[in-house]
């Protein structure tokens, strides 16, 4: 296989949340650490939100809020600039749906919430959350915008029903307002997700600069990623003003609980039969395979077909948008259950049947991991992720690993009891 360049993308979850008790109430600028905590028996009606909203969030099966949502939702609902960081799978995009949907109003056609995030398929992702939280709420507009779709189309949409919130990646946000076909001027909540990774590219974090300064002065910034770096917070602060800062777990133990973290040593030219030898010894609901590059997807998928493995496959290239959607759509209705992607699968993607992940490339360093391996075992629930070391580079990774998050990843053995990475 070619040894190509290419990144995967992830999946984010919010669904029902292992609660904390914790003093929502906080000052504005004081910066809450929580770990991982246990059972309370508060639930959403004690935000006192909209009974369309409450009857949505039944709907979707959530009974408690998360430890993140139980620090965020009081206070982002009042209108308070946030900056949340918490591992992935705690529900943090239902933060932002839910606290928006609450306070938005309804009355005029004028865009009052904006949501960016930098990829199309977490932009997709957003916008379904909110379709869901809204179901009740019939005259709220929301509208998915990014590059690679046809744009006259997307003018022409937003002329015909002009939407409340707008949810896309900055590039194609700041073409319309550029082309006056977007008007920002009544937007009272601007909100950034995986920010970091905004930010932190420049040509990215200059078109944000733009759009906000096409926003009112005064309206609510939140800013929410799984990984923050000290170095990114106060770049976020500078949109902001004196924003209650969550930090849900230190960095060093943003590990995900309730997740089976295995490796194994093995030749670059054994992966393929170690691969295909595990997926028939699991158990799994759905399975996501992490490689480096498009053309190895695309290579690894067609072996595990003519395997007889109900497989698909994710990548960049030379992939349109609207196969990538419909592949996305497939695995995520659990038409397939075995996913093999790059890393632009690795953030934000949200699967909540997915219990394994495989490595079967080690990827580029410990935030990726950390990124890819929250796809399995969402929400503190059960999950087993296995990464392949072939190389000392991978071992060097590896190491890196477990030193930051402070976790210690052993060999996968030779049997492994189902029970501890299936949900009982």
């Amino acid at each position: 296989m070619a040894e190509a360049e290419e990144e995967l993308v992830d999946y984010e979850e919010e669904e029902a949340a292992p609660e904390g008790a914790a003093d929502a109430s906080k000052a504005p600028g004081e910066a809450v650490k929580k770990g991982y905590v246990g059972i309370h028996a508060t639930g959403f009606k004690d935000f006192l939100l909209k009974p369309e909203i409450l009857r949505a969030i039944v709907d979707c099966g959530f009974e408690h809020p998360s430890e993140v949502q139980h620090e965020c939702i009081p206070q982002a609902i009042l209108g308070m600039d946030v900056i949340c960081q918490a591992k992935s799978g705690m529900g943090k995009t239902a933060v932002f749906v839910i606290s928006l949907l609450q306070q938005l109003e309804v009355s005029s056609n004028e865009v009052g919430a904006l949501v960016m995030c930098h990829t199309r398929e977490l932009a997709y992702q957003i916008h379904h959350e909110f379709e869901r939280f809204s179901a009740y709420q019939p005259d709220v507009v929301v509208m998915v915008v990014y590059g690679g779709v046809n744009v006259a189309e997307q003018k022409a949409a937003l002329k015909a029903k002009p939407p409340h919130i707008v949810v896309g990646t900055p590039g194609r946000i700041k073409a319309l307002v550029k082309d006056k076909d977007l008007s920002l001027k009544s937007v009272r909540h601007f909100v950034l997700d995986e920010c970091d990774k905004m930010l932190e590219m420049l040509d990215m974090r200059a078109d944000i600069q733009e759009i906000f300064k096409q926003t009112p002065h005064d309206k609510q910034v939140m800013m929410f990623s799984a990984t923050l770096s000290k170095e990114i917070r106060p770049v976020c602060k500078k949109f902001m003003n004196e924003p209650m800062e969550i930090y849900v777990d230190d960095e060093a133990k943003l590990t995900l609980h309730g997740l089976v973290q295995h490796y194994i040593k093995l030749e670059e030219r054994e992966k393929n039969r170690k691969l295909t030898d595990l997926l028939d010894a699991l158990d799994f609901n759905q399975v996501v395979i992490f490689v480096k590059s498009a053309q190895r997807a695309g290579q690894l998928n067609k072996l595990l077909i003519e395997c007889n493995f109900p497989s698909i496959c994710m990548h960049g290239h030379p992939m349109t948008q609207d196969e990538r959607l419909s592949r996305y759509k497939a695995f995520k209705e659990g038409h397939k259950r075995i996913l093999v992607a790059t890393d632009l699968v690795g953030r934000g993607i949200d699967i909540e049947r997915v219990n394994i992940v495989v490595n079967y490339d080690m990827p580029e360093g410990a935030d990726s991991y950390l990124h890819r391996v929250g796809r399995a075992g969402r929400f503190g629930t059960k999950g087993l992720a296995i990464t392949f070391v072939a190389s000392e580079e991978d071992t060097a990774t590896l190491n890196k690993v477990q030193e930051r998050f402070e976790v210690d990843i052993k060999e996968l053995p030779e049997t492994i009891d189902t029970a501890t990475y299936m949900p009982s």
